[in-house]
């Protein structure tokens, strides 16, 4: 069996192994069927190509996207490991080529898509390819406690009878406590070795606006910032109205959704990922398994169904490690949009209460997406709680944490506020109650009789934001609960503190302006080239030059630019500026393949600039 740390090194570049990653090869080394969960960008991949590596053989990786699988195979390729994908887009003579590649027994990698997993004839042609390793990806979508649950992925534990004895691994950057079980009980885990790690993402800023005019905010915020860009929203057609009115403001700009034809979506792809294209408008169609590294801004123009859609999302942000923002456009109206949507949602593939249990579930998921865009505690950590972690203290640098809040006593609204839902019987929602408080005068309230409430028009002082702000800490407080269903009734929760004396504190925040919440340019700016930031005087003007030869060779090899180096690596190549080529090899990301076919052209421009600059100094020097 192959050394791992030598693997890693050969093929990635890499000295040593991030966080839990050498726990989890190992475990996996073992022959145990492992569990991983581990946040978008964190290095989840490596867990299981290295361990594939190290015991030889063929390993087997299913996941659900032909994007996803593109990316994968070409990223392997690139390190100099043999990988293939079978998928439905391929004609019967592509893949009567791989499985004679397969059999001749030549591959390292087979990526599949879970449908065909379920043919019978694929199965028992698997158990005659010595298959040393199952792999799982985005295994969320077993779970019908999941955000993507995907019925294929429930027949892949049948697949096990077909390979005994060989260990499975299953990964996902977006799974609760709840959906992890779930994962493991459909894929017939044994006694698996489970390892989380932490979905904290510290280069991460998350930011949320609410916004009346979102175009002139994403403008503004496009403006004042640098970098590549993903703007993702609801509906095919937005997608196409807003690049072209990007187009116009003189943004480099392209949209992208699935009913593009499939050269359309592989040409637009491929011209974001090389960067002859900034800004990407999308739907969320696109993205899974995109791995470019250096995307510094991910917007979403409306808000998500789910915490999780969100967070799978907006992690395509800083895979490189470094500063990135990820900034979410909200307006009430979203609400409504997505609980019609939900409530339209087809679920054909599933008996009556199947869907009813996934139906819940999805209005659930709603709540959270909607609580985490209303709240006005520390974003990051909400992030966190909600996937069963406890951080101790506010991060510091989200959107909340930047801005200034008025802290304001509302326990007498408050006890308004609970007495109007103790009036209503639970019987009503949080518009019957926020505009019955207001003293609304609408057809609706007169049917129900309330505007004969004691507590009609008690509030009408308060604007609706604060009466937003104020019903959200009651609901995270527990003085009232809100239901499930999609009516979202509210009822009386544990009122005892307030009656022992208890204050309701509210954080309220500033006003929003029409166009408000751009990043100020200075900080978007900062926060944008924060990598090429650490570099200084000659090792920033050479950074410039190797960008630019990073370029020109992925031109010529039309490939995307972070397949040549990612912007780390030429940050360490600039700030060492090493003087002879063997010491090339002890650059951040520099494998055995990549130095052999890049490592004299990047020396020799490292060289040509110190013959340029006799009295240049660098970072590192």
């Amino acid at each position: 069996m192959q050394d791992i740390f030598a693997i890693l090194k050969k093929h990635w570049g890499y000295d040593s192994f991030r966080d839990t990653q050498e726990e989890v090869i190992r475990s996996v080394l073992s022959g145990r069927d492992t569990l991983t969960l581990m946040p978008t960008g964190g290095g989840k991949s490596i867990c299981f190509q290295v361990p594939a590596l190290a015991l030889g053989g063929l390993t087997v990786v299913i996941t659900p996207l032909i994007s996803l699988m593109k990316d994968q195979v070409d990223n392997l390729r690139s390190r100099g490991i043999k990988a293939v994908y079978l998928h439905n887009g391929m004609n019967r003579a592509e893949i009567r080529h791989t499985f004679e590649r397969l059999h001749n027994g030549r591959i390292s990698f087979l990526y599949v898509s879970p449908e065909r997993v379920q043919n019978v004839n694929f199965r028992m042609e698997l158990g005659r390819l010595g298959v040393r390793l199952l792999v799982v990806d985005e295994a969320h979508c077993i779970s019908q406690w999941g955000y993507d649950f995907r019925p294929p992925y429930l027949r892949i534990g049948e697949l096990r009878k077909y390979l005994p004895g060989v260990p499975v691994m299953a990964l996902t950057a977006s799974a609760t406590p709840v959906v992890a079980r779930d994962i493991c009980d459909k894929l017939l885990l044994e006694d698996p070795a489970v390892h989380r790690r932490s979905f904290l993402r510290p280069n991460i800023s998350y930011v949320v606006r609410e916004s009346y005019d979102k175009d002139a905010q994403l403008l503004r915020i496009l403006s004042a910032t640098e970098g590549s860009a993903i703007v993702y929203v609801r509906s095919r057609q937005r997608t196409r109205l807003l690049a072209e009115m990007l187009e116009r403001k003189g943004f480099s700009a392209t949209y992208f959704h699935a009913g593009l034809d499939f050269e359309v979506k592989e040409q637009r792809q491929n011209d974001w990922m090389q960067g002859r294209i900034r800004i990407i408008v999308a739907t969320n169609a696109f993205g899974m398994g995109i791995d470019k590294s250096n995307v510094r801004y991910v917007i979403h123009y409306n808000m998500p169904q789910s915490m999780e859609n969100y967070y799978q999302e907006a992690g395509r942000a800083g895979r490189d490690g470094l500063p990135s923002q990820c900034i979410l456009l909200f307006s009430p109206q979203d609400i409504v949009i997505n609980r019609f949507l939900l409530d339209h949602k087809e679920n054909d593939d599933l008996d009556d209460e199947a869907a009813d249990l996934l139906r819940a579930r999805d209005n659930q998921r709603l709540q959270a997406m909607t609580n985490y865009c209303q709240t006005t505690g520390c974003l990051r950590n909400y992030i966190l709680r909600y996937f069963g972690e406890e951080p101790a203290e506010p991060c510091g640098s989200c959107g909340n944490c930047d801005r200034e809040f008025e802290e304001v006593d509302m326990t007498a609204q408050a006890k308004w506020m609970i007495n109007c839902v103790a009036e209503t019987r639970g019987r009503y929602g949080k518009g019957v109650v926020l505009n019955t408080l207001r003293g609304a005068n609408m057809a609706r309230l007169r049917e129900l009789g309330a505007m004969n409430y004691r507590s009609y028009g008690q509030l009408k002082d308060c604007t609706r934001d604060e009466l937003d702000c104020l019903l959200a800490q009651l609901l995270e407080e527990g003085y009232l609960v809100q239901t499930d269903d999609q009516y979202a009734v509210l009822h009386m929760g544990n009122i005892t503190p307030l009656k022992q004396g208890a204050q309701v504190v509210v954080k309220l925040p500033p006003k929003p302006e029409p166009a408000e919440a751009a990043p100020k340019k200075h900080k978007a700016g900062k926060a944008a080239q924060k990598g090429k930031a650490a570099l200084a005087g000659d090792s920033a003007d050479l950074f410039e030059q190797l960008r630019a030869l990073r370029m020109r060779l992925a031109q010529a090899e039309k490939l995307p630019p972070y397949l040549v180096f990612g912007d780390k690596t030429l940050v360490d190549m600039c700030a060492k500026a090493p003087r002879q080529l063997e010491d090339m090899k002890e650059i951040y990301g520099m494998g055995e393949r990549k130095f052999a076919k890049y490592g004299k052209q990047f020396f020799a421009a490292i060289e040509d600039y110190r013959r340029e600059h006799p009295e240049a100094e660098f970072t590192d020097a």
